[in-house]
């Protein structure tokens, strides 16, 4: 009796899931693309001696 309520939510979690990624993914691309952030002293082209990236 209670499979269809928990299909229901199963189901509407999964759906709430698969949207907060593809939107943090969005926003991750978006991020990615604007190049005024600077880059983390682990990228492989940034100087492993230099500041951290928080750091001013």
């Amino acid at each position: 009796m209670d499979l269809p309520l928990i299909l229901i939510l199963a189901g509407a979690t999964f759906a709430l899931v698969i949207v907060f990624v593809l939107w943090s993914k969005r926003a991750t691309e978006k991020r990615m693309e604007e190049h005024s952030e600077p880059k983390s002293t682990l990228a492989k082209d940034k100087d492993s001696k230099g500041n951290p990236a928080d750091v001013k």
